[in-house]
């Protein structure tokens, strides 16, 4: 399971027909070549950078004890593996993403594949006040990058690590960022199950992107290699945030949470389909085309005839652009802003 998925350009896109020749009835019939694909094209950019990306990580990991010559070596180097058009293609599909470069996501992973292999004994601290340095970037694959080693960081230094993830949480703007952060957050949880309720805690929050976060983390959970990810103690502490979640009006939420009942499904069908059939009723009972939206969305994961008796009731419930939320969750209880977070509210 990629780590972001959607930005590495692979879609068809719209182009102008070639204009039409009319060609004497004795020519010849015509051979013209036929124009690459987007997808084509995109294997070919990373074909040509992949060698240079794994270079990069490389030089990167000689640079750890000096972060200010890591964070001018970062930036010229993904400056160079940038793709012009897979920027454009990141920019119209994330609204609110700021500064990019348009690295595709294979360069990036060969970057820090290198970095990673190379860094395997750097001491935590000094790996910290790295990861630290490049969240704080403003260019995205950057800060991603730098997400990348909160993993690495939880197994050594779990409490400044859950920080760094709070901020990191408390300071996103759009869903490349919180589904990259899905991953600590995951690995994190599995670790520890106690930080089940950090996860609990944006379920309040005002922000939508915090709570989103609660089902992308919910959704990356089956997915992670760590004992327990696949327990059905996951699937019923999932089940429960997302019952508290279910009826947010806000599409990005409403993704997230349809996303993790879908992978919640293969490791608790029956739970899935007691809550889908339970959140069925209640958006019908109350007119809910938020709730309605969530299930509609899950139901291609479910056994057939649950999707073929559900999918009638849900007839005529959509979404309307007023709606208020109707999710069990209020923001009273809502998370309290981290500390060194940049943000204003």
């Amino acid at each position: 399971m990629s780590r972001f998925a959607g930005i590495l350009g692979n879609r068809s896109s719209t182009r102008k027909a070639p204009p039409e020749v009319t060609a004497p009835e004795t020519a010849a019939p015509e051979v013209v070549a036929k124009e690459p694909s987007v997808t084509d094209a995109s294997k070919a950019f990373v074909a040509a950078h992949i060698d240079r990306a794994a270079e990069i990580g490389r030089e990167l990991a000689a640079l750890v004890a000096t972060p200010d010559a890591f964070v001018e070596a970062i930036e010229k180097g993904f400056a160079e593996l940038g793709d012009p058009a897979n920027l454009e293609s990141m920019n119209r599909i994330t609204p609110g993403l700021g500064i990019a470069l348009g690295v595709r996501l294979p360069l990036m992973e060969a970057a820090h594949k290198a970095f990673k292999r190379e860094t395997k004994g750097v001491p935590a601290a000094q790996l910290r006040n790295l990861v630290e340095r490049l969240v704080a970037n403003s260019i995205s694959e950057i800060r991603w990058f730098g997400m990348w080693d909160m993993e690495r960081l939880l197994a050594k230094n779990p409490d400044k690590t859950w920080e760094l993830m709070r901020v990191a949480a408390h300071e996103a703007t759009e869903w490349i960022t919180v589904d990259t952060l899905a991953h600590p957050y995951a690995t994190g949880i599995l670790r520890e199950p106690r930080r089940w309720s950090d996860l609990q805690a944006f379920v309040h929050s005002p922000s939508r992107w915090e709570r989103r976060l609660v089902g992308s983390t919910i959704a990356t959970l089956p997915h992670v290699r760590h004992a327990g990810a696949k327990d059905k103690g996951v699937a019923s502490r999932g089940l429960m945030l997302i019952g508290m979640l279910i009826g947010d009006s806000e599409p990005d939420v409403q993704k997230a949470l349809s996303w993790a009942l879908r992978s919640l499904a293969p490791i608790d069908e029956a739970a899935v389909v007691a809550f889908v059939e339970r959140e069925t009723a209640n958006a019908r009972k109350t007119n809910d085309g938020n709730r309605a939206w969530v299930i509609r969305d899950t139901l291609a994961k479910l056994p057939k005839e649950t999707a073929k008796t559900l999918k009638p009731q849900l007839d005529g419930l959509r979404r309307r652009p007023a709606a208020a939320n109707t999710k069990r969750s209020t923001s009273a209880g809502a998370a309290p802003r981290p500390a060194n977070s940049s943000r204003e509210e």
